[in-house]
């Protein structure tokens, strides 16, 4: 925030020392209240006060809010992550954006938002030999920067540094794979969500984590880890509840993946995305513990609430129900806001598989110590011929370790023709076949968490080889989703995002003016292709901010691959309304690698909101890091009342 005092330029010396005695004769004759003029002969001096800035005028509450693309900074990178996380420093009207191509942080100024220019970078390798820059956060001219190791599974850094001058201030070691870094609103703390990722081969599988940093010393920050390991020797019980535990010897603090933090206005309370674990942890900040993990289940996709596209070969818009699937939410983003005197939390649930060893041919070959995935097709799954015929290719080891084939249950699947040892028509494209789904869940167990064994025919058997699928379970739910303060769902968007893009009222482009169902559920990395992410996660909201505006809340979520941000009015939590989307891809028919500089925004990752009142041109704007495209975009609120 800029600072209240106005510097004014250094006075001659006499002129000082006249200052001083007009003060003091001021101050022997009984002086004025600060806002006379007050004249001393010989001889006359003005001596005039600072004046304070007047009292912020109550901010306007608008009626709508539409998004207008006025600015780009573009740093000519393509598929390299060169433009990621945003923050931005009111007092210098500067951004601070991710650049991971670089292992740095740009500086963009930004003091005319039409016209971002890149006036200097914050290089990592100072703090840490290597360093890869992953997230950045910046508060009262203080920037916080997450620093993930040369060896991703070996510690990181925080580090702090200047806005103004890009000095480095403090720095301290944290996690492995620091992910994300968020200042508490107090500015007493810099959070710090440590991934834990493991190594590529899973030989190495460092325990995930958030530090919290104590920075009241700037320089010396001080570190203390909200670990998980009081979670130890609970994984069956967690799983029982739905968190997802399953690396290879996993323990919940080796399995937990920390992903994003929010953290609540009064500062005490942070809550944790466990993406791949589908749940969220709740911290204490004043002691560093964390106090509670809670699974955030699935959406039942048989409900026409949650229907969605999971094919992508068909050549058609199909937006239905299907029996016997379930989409886990598994959050990115996360936003935590007031309404009613209540803290909410808002989630992209873009969905993310485990894939370690997939490059590997000795994972693929049958090493289960060698990785460790979990995405497979359901026409793969469930071939009645079993799945030996993916081994070398895309077979999961540890799948082919369980069991020799999928079936599905017929009292689930009936309706696609699924019957007692086949599949019928349920692994067709034109089915659920295309759709990736985990295998490490659905299937029948027993009490001991082993596989209830069935024949190639279907019939239960001790020496079957056969396993029976009861539900499927995609990644994803497509949507952005409203929790909490306990985790318990307060609102989905259910299957509106979708529906939205399929929709005659969704236009892409600046000039909004191509169909979005033309290109519905596209990519981001290649020539536009109608319906090519329905078999995946779909749209995949990934990004996500949210801003206050007068007495209204707005959440900002970014579709990492159909791109664009929607924009909703979330002030009633159980009610949210649509309030805009903008896509400002601009060509739809061109590759983009090779017309990049035609081809507009990809794959919006990093939302930042500045308000109107720490604006440079006096209007909320919205930074965005386009990681595809390698763009950072500045999008200007535009509001009716």
């Amino acid at each position: 925030m800029a600072s209240s005092l106005r510097l004014l330029p250094r006075a001659p010396a006499r002129l000082f020392a006249l200052s001083v005695l007009a003060t003091a004769l001021l101050a022997a004759c009984g002086g004025s209240d600060g806002n006379d003029e007050a004249v001393v002969t010989p001889p006359p001096v003005v001596v005039t006060p600072p004046v304070a800035d007047p009292a912020p005028t109550p901010e306007a509450t608008p009626a709508t809010v539409t998004l207008e693309k006025i600015g780009t900074y573009a740093t000519g990178e393509f598929v390299k992550s060169a433009a990621e996380i945003t923050a931005y420093d009111a007092a210098s009207k500067r951004s601070f954006v991710v650049n991971a191509l670089a292992g740095a942080v740009d500086v963009l100024d930004l003091s005319n938002p039409a016209l971002p220019a890149k006036v200097g970078r914050i290089e990592g390798t100072a703090v840490l030999a290597g360093a890869e820059i992953n997230s950045v956060a910046v508060r009262n001219g203080v920037v916080a920067v997450a620093m993930q190791a040369p060896v991703k599974t070996d510690k990181g850094r925080m580090a702090l540094y200047s806005a103004s001058t890009l000095e480095l201030i403090g720095q301290v070691e944290v996690g492995a794979l620091p992910d994300m870094v968020t200042f508490s609103p107090d500015g007493r703390y810099v959070l710090v969500a440590n991934e834990g990722e493991p190594s590529d081969d899973y030989q190495i599988d460092p325990e995930g984590s958030v530090s919290v940093v104590d920075i009241s010393d700037l320089k010396k920050p001080v570190a203390r880890t909200a670990g998980f390991t009081q979670f130890n020797g609970q994984e069956a019980a967690l799983r029982a509840r739905g968190v997802r535990i399953f690396g290879p010897n996993a323990t919940a603090a080796r399995d937990f993946e920390p992903e994003y933090i929010a953290v609540s206005a009064d500062s005490r309370t942070a809550w944790v995305t466990l993406q791949e674990n589908n749940a969220l942890a709740r911290v204490d900040l004043a002691s560093a513990k964390v106090i509670s993990v809670t699974a955030l289940g699935y959406k039942d996709n048989s409900l026409e609430a949650n229907a969605l596209d999971i094919q992508d070969e068909d050549g058609k818009l199909d937006i239905r129900t299907w029996g016997g699937l379930r989409s886990l939410y598994m959050p990115d983003s996360i936003a935590a806001y007031s309404a009613g005197g209540k803290t909410y939390l808002v989630t992209a649930n873009e969905g993310d598989a485990r894939a370690w060893g997939e490059d590997n041919a000795d994972y693929v070959n049958g090493d289960t110590s060698k990785g460790f995935m979990e995405e497979f097709r359901v026409k793969h799954l469930t071939n009645a011929k079993g799945w030996s015929g993916r081994k070398g290719d895309d077979l999961p080891a540890h799948l082919s370790a369980l069991a020799a084939g999928g079936l599905l249950n017929p009292a689930t699947f009936a309706y696609c023709g699924a019957a007692p040892g086949t599949p019928g028509k349920c692994r067709d494209d034109d089915q659920l076949g295309r759709l990736k789904v985990t295998w490490t869940q659905g299937y029948q167990q027993n009490p001991d968490g082993s596989p209830v064994r069935y024949t190639a025919a279907g019939l239960p058997s001790p020496t079957g080889d056969r396993i029976m699928y009861d539900n499927l379970y995609a990644f994803g739910g497509r949507s952005f989703a409203i929790w909490d303060e306990a985790g318990a769902l307060v609102w989905d968007s259910g299957a509106a995002i979708e529906k939205f893009l399929a929709s005659d009222a969704c236009k892409l482009g600046r000039a909004r003016d191509i169909p979005c169902k033309t290109w519905f559920n596209t990519g981001h990395d290649e020539t536009a292709a109608f319906d090519a992410r329905s078999s995946a996660k779909g749209p995949e909201p990934e990004g996500l901010t949210v801003g206050k505006i007068g007495d209204k809340t707005f959440a900002f979520v970014g579709l990492e691959r159909m791109g664009g941000v929607l924009v909703y009015d979330i002030t009633n939590p159980r009610a949210p309304v649509q309030m805009d989307y903008l896509n400002t891809r601009e060509s739809w028919e061109l590759d983009p690698e090779k017309n990049l500089d035609k081809v507009g925004d990809l794959g919006p990752e990093g939302l930042h909101f500045v308000p109107a009142a720490q604006s440079p041109n006096g209007k909320p704007l919205l930074i965005v890091g386009n990681e595809v495209s390698g763009t950072t975009a500045v999008f200007q609120l535009n509001m009716t009342y």
